[in-house]
């Protein structure tokens, strides 16, 4: 029998050091952590526990996946757990997975970040004036 509470508290451990600069949202019902003021799909991970794994939703993966695919090693075993566009599923979750994982996350907390600091600047700039 798989412990999926102690797989989600792990993944929750890796999200939560993004805590800082995310807030908590929810896309379809599932708990998430945005970028403050974004909407809809804009998030940068959601998590859901299932039946008989952990979901964790990145969509921003799907933008970026010459970042999924920095590790070749690393890339093999998250493959192996991506069971859709956006989607990884844990059943478990072991160190080197965890690290791996880590590493993934803080690349794409990189480009998030950059995303929404770069329209946040855009939208401060005044207009030009003739």
């Amino acid at each position: 029998m798989t412990d999926l509470v102690a797989v989600e508290a792990r993944l929750v451990a890796l999200l939560d050091r993004y805590r800082p600069e995310l807030v908590d949202g929810t896309i379809y019902g599932v708990p998430s952590l945005v970028w403050p003021g974004a909407t809809g799909h804009d998030y940068f991970a959601a998590l859901k526990r299932g039946k008989a794994k952990v979901g964790l939703y990145l969509v921003i993966a799907d933008r970026y996946p010459d970042d999924l695919a920095a590790s070749l090693l690393a890339l093999l075993a998250l493959l192996a757990r991506r069971t859709g566009r956006a989607t990884f599923s844990f059943a478990t979750l072991d160190d080197e997975t965890a690290a791996d994982l880590g590493a993934l996350l803080d690349r794409l907390m990189e480009r998030y970040r950059a995303e929404h600091t770069t329209q946040s600047e855009d939208a401060a700039e005044p207009p030009a004036t003739s």
